[in-house]
């Protein structure tokens, strides 16, 4: 497998970086464990970016990847923003909060140079974009120092316009995959297919090494993976249950109920595409819709009341990221859930790929 040399990892398995929900210990335990672990930065200021970059190089001295949004902050629009708050007022009232006390905020950062300067001084072997690709001069910064790049490709489409902009290699994000989508050529949710239709298309398509990312939770699903082609897989709800993440109680306990049975893009919490177990939120306002603001100005006026229900011991307001593959998750050291995943043998592997091959066969 070139891309894990390439990267100097044990295992073809690469931690999918969950901002909100994990921090460096995540990422060092999958790091330690023979994976690339994760640090997602996109919610993380310059201070806490550092300080979480000096704990987990303290920590392991194994490659790690470090995850940036790249998308272009929009500009404010005022109508679009008092239509969000009186879709929310109802709720507001409901917890006694000041729907005009909302301060605003964006609640995600782009890749700048700031970033990137910080960065530089670390110089981690793999840094990876949702969203696209940063602007050139910035590209070629972190190309400079060696560095792997990765970034998301929810089509065809956009795969080959990161393998024609510089990307190192593609993670295939398929449709089941929670959190963010990473689609940035169209806002179209009808160009998003699953993963096991995405994958052989976008390996047959680009020269760069593919990750497949998306419902991928047992070694069952690692093996399909590669035998479709994938150089390695992208894991991410599997690992939400594991004492090393920041996955709140509440969203632990939605993870290993049957609730995550039912997932849905929507656009509520953040103003773009993300799969999270349904909630009261979505329900009555339905998942998808242009009374959001755009991304990722949706956020400010969510954190009052999701604050508040949660104090409730309640998720009614709560982004629960997940994937439709939450059958994984489980409350064990990230160790073991990476050691499961990499259960699968070159044995099993081969016949894997032969039953993929055979099924193009004339009977």
């Amino acid at each position: 497998m070139i891309l894990k040399q390439q990267l100097g990892i044990d295992l073809p398995i690469l931690q999918a970086p969950m901002a909100g929900v994990q921090g460096g210990d995540l990422a060092v335990a999958v790091c330690e464990a023979g994976g690339l672990g994760a640090l997602p930065c996109a919610m993380l200021g310059p201070d806490a970016m550092a300080r979480e970059l000096e704990t987990i190089r303290a920590r392991t001295r194994a490659p790690l990847n470090v995850n940036f949004f790249c998308h272009t902050p929009p500009e404010p629009d005022a109508g679009r923003q008092a239509r969000w708050h009186r879709a929310l007022a109802p709720y507001y009232a409901e917890f006694g909060l000041d729907i005009e006390s909302v301060p605003a905020g964006a609640g995600r950062r782009p890749f700048d140079h700031e970033a990137c300067d910080l960065l530089e001084a670390v110089r981690p072997e793999v840094v990876s974009f949702h969203f696209g690709l940063p602007a050139p001069a910035l590209l070629e910064r972190v190309k400079a120092w060696g560095a792997t790049v990765l970034s998301s490709a929810t089509t065809v489409e956009e795969a080959l316009w990161l393998e024609a902009r510089g990307a190192d290699a593609i993670i295939a994000q398929g449709l089941e995959a929670g959190g963010h989508r990473g689609l940035f050529l169209s806002d179209d949710l009808t160009t998003q297919v699953g993963t096991f239709a995405l994958l052989p298309q976008v390996v047959a398509a680009v020269e760069v090494p593919v990750i497949a990312a998306g419902g991928i939770g047992d070694a069952r699903g690692v093996a399909a993976a590669l035998a479709l082609g994938a150089d390695a897989v992208q894991v991410g709800t599997a690992l939400l249950c594991c004492p090393e993440a920041t996955t709140t109680p509440i969203h632990r306990q939605a993870l290993m109920s049957e609730a995550a049975r039912h997932t849905a893009l929507t656009n509520l919490y953040s103003g773009r595409p993300a799969r999270g177990i349904v909630t009261r939120l979505m329900r009555e306002l339905g998942p998808i819709g242009e009374v959001a603001p755009a991304f990722p100005l949706a956020t400010a006026a969510i954190a009052p009341l999701r604050a508040a229900a949660e104090a409730q011991g309640s998720g009614d307001f709560s982004p629960l990221w997940a994937g439709q593959n939450a059958s994984g998750c489980r409350e064990v050291p990230a160790a073991e859930v990476i050691a499961e995943l990499a259960g699968y043998d070159e044995g099993r592997r081969g016949q894997a790929e032969e039953e993929v091959f055979c099924q193009g066969r004339p009977k």
